[in-house]
């Protein structure tokens, strides 16, 4: 660990590009229903178009505040361990941290070992030196929007874009970086709107898969009943349901 913090701190500190097209005026605001912007980047696994890399796969593109660090750590881990589910639920898995390649390439060697207990590491992570993407997708806190337009080093907060199939943003998270993430939460809120997606309903609170739906107030009971059978009214505008 000590021989792989020397090459960090040295080999791993090459000059980075500055991020010169920086304009606090145009900087995108995502919100649920925005279309995800897309880029190109140098990942783990070579360069990508986010986009086509994609496809027609529901993503969750998340980002951390460094390489080597312990909640990152954990986090990656335990996303890598729950890839064969995010897999079954049609879900492409992408991080993002704002240092190289190298150093990402010898920061799973640490969750392999640590975390996976040797497995390999599947998905790619986004070598975001540039601060490019983390422009595009406001994955900073307000001390590191103010240095991100000095050209000062930041650091990306914990920030959760869950993106369906079109391309579109259905879901945001967003964290402080000193608190880890719920990764049963992110296959809850998935499981939540394919469901939502394929039933035409509404999930209540604490739901989970195989629980009962909410049917929207805007469907009829004479439609609902066409549509779902039958169905518990507690009131007018609260009505359980199996999907």
């Amino acid at each position: 660990m000590f021989a792989r913090s020397i090459i960090r701190n040295s080999a791993f500190k090459a000059p980075v590009r500055r991020f010169i097209s920086f304009d606090a005026a145009s900087q995108p605001r995502i919100r649920i229903g925005s279309t995800a912007p897309n880029f190109k980047a140098p990942t783990t696994v070579g360069e990508i178009d986010f986009h086509e890399y994609l496809g027609n796969s529901w993503g969750v593109l998340f980002s951390h505040p460094a390489d080597f660090t312990p909640v990152c750590t954990t986090e990656l881990g335990a996303f890598a361990q729950l890839k064969p589910e995010f897999d079954q639920r049609n879900v492409k898995l992408i991080g993002l941290s704002a240092e190289g390649i190298p150093s990402h390439n010898e920061w799973i060697k640490d969750i392999e070992e640590v975390v996976l207990g040797g497995k390999k590491f599947t998905f790619p992570i986004i070598g975001d030196e540039s601060k490019e993407v983390a422009f595009k997708y406001d994955m900073v806190d307000e001390a590191g929007f103010k240095d991100l337009q000095k050209g000062a080093t930041i650091f990306t907060i914990r920030s959760v874009f869950i993106i369906d199939p079109k391309k579109t943003v259905r879901l945001v998270l967003t964290y402080p970086a000193s608190v880890g993430r719920n990764t049963n939460e992110v296959l809850r809120v998935i499981d939540a709107l394919q469901k939502g997606d394929a039933k035409g309903i509404a999930t209540g609170v604490n739901w989970q898969a195989g629980d009962d739906v909410i049917i929207p107030p805007s469907v009829s009971n004479e439609a609902a009943k066409e549509k779902f059978g039958s169905f518990k009214e507690l009131k007018p505008y609260l009505r359980f349901t199996k999907a």
